[in-house]
């Protein structure tokens, strides 16, 4: 709803004779406001369109091959129940309630997406899963075990994390991005045996994971600051993808990427779940969430409004979003 919000009064600006230029990867945003299109790829102009020109038509423009805009997934096969949380609460650093009293379960082989506006307690959320967050209540459970331990132990039980701020939380911008891709595993084997760094078996796995990921450096001896925010998100998500896990966090996973490389984090995401690693997706884009989610969970003011299935239209998630009770909505 704000997005369309702002539509209409950048609609309502240009009307009154001021110039715009909008930056944005989003096509549909583009296609609704725009009286002519310019495509950059790569630091340089590689097209105009008319506003009339399909999403696929643009896209291919902007990555410069076809891109499959729809995530190509099959049905869940869910498994038994592998991550448990009971009655969680959080209270943040104001002593504020940012997340009350929130019950859900994800099982192996699905996508559960968190869905809602910026600032409902998603946050917080994911970071009390991975014990990120101080005044936690309730439980977390792990294939029955407690997940309210440290960071380090939670990752090391085979908790992928993609925390929504890269740049913060995902990444060292001083350190390479063969050190970054070791960032989870830099206490053991095979990176590090006897206390000592394996350097060979870092770059060889530092190499294949850049060409895996097509991450566009000038090597993995590039510090991870000087990639582009597209490429410091492979990074992150290469690393936390490369090792077994037992549950997927992804907060914002494809936050500042161009088309084509959310083409490949959906499929990645995908693929994980098929793999029957139980994924947890929190996204503020309606897109993303239909297009990735076997269950959606929509956040209002810190608590689950409601649980529904991937196929809930749009507009009635956005109701939810807004902070109607799904029953309500659906009659």
């Amino acid at each position: 709803q704000e997005t369309d919000e702002l539509m209409v009064i950048m609609r309502q600006l240009k009307e009154a004779g001021t110039s715009i230029v909008f930056i944005t990867h989003k096509l549909r945003e583009v296609r609704e406001v725009a009286d002519r299109i310019t495509v950059i790829r790569l630091g340089k102009v590689v097209g105009e369109a008319s506003p009339t020109a399909t999403n696929a038509e643009l896209a291919s423009l902007m990555v410069g091959r076809a891109v499959e805009l729809m995530v190509d997934k099959g049905p869940a096969h869910p498994g038994p129940v592998a991550l448990s949380v009971e009655n969680l609460s959080v209270i943040d650093a104001r002593n504020q309630i940012v997340v009350n009293n929130v019950s859900f379960d994800v099982h192996e082989g699905e996508v559960l997406a968190i869905a809602g506006v910026q600032g409902n307690g998603q946050t917080e959320l994911t970071e009390a899963i991975m014990g990120l967050q101080a005044k936690v209540t309730g439980e977390i459970l792990l294939q029955g075990k407690s997940l309210r331990v440290s960071v380090r132990k939670t990752l090391d039980a085979g908790v992928g994390f993609v925390p929504e701020d890269r740049t913060e939380d995902g990444l060292v911008a001083e350190f390479t991005i063969a050190e970054n891709l070791m960032l989870d595993r830099s206490h053991q084997e095979p990176f590090v045996r006897w206390g000592t760094l394996q350097l060979n078996t870092l770059n060889t796995f530092a190499e294949e994971k850049v060409k895996e990921f097509d991450v566009r450096s000038q090597g993995i001896g590039t510090l991870a600051g000087r990639l582009s925010g597209g490429n410091q998100q492979k990074v992150v998500l290469a690393r936390e993808l490369s090792r077994e896990l037992k549950l997927f966090v992804a907060a914002q996973p494809t936050r500042g990427l161009d088309v084509g490389s959310i083409e490949f984090v959906h499929t990645r995401i995908i693929a994980a779940r098929d793999a029957g690693v139980p994924v947890i997706v929190v996204s503020t884009e309606l897109d993303e969430v239909v297009a990735l989610a076997d269950r959606i969970a929509v956040m209002y003011r810190g608590t689950i409004i409601g649980i529904v299935p991937g196929d809930t239209p749009r507009d009635v998630l956005g109701l939810m979003m807004a902070g109607e009770n799904p029953s309500t909505v659906e009659s």
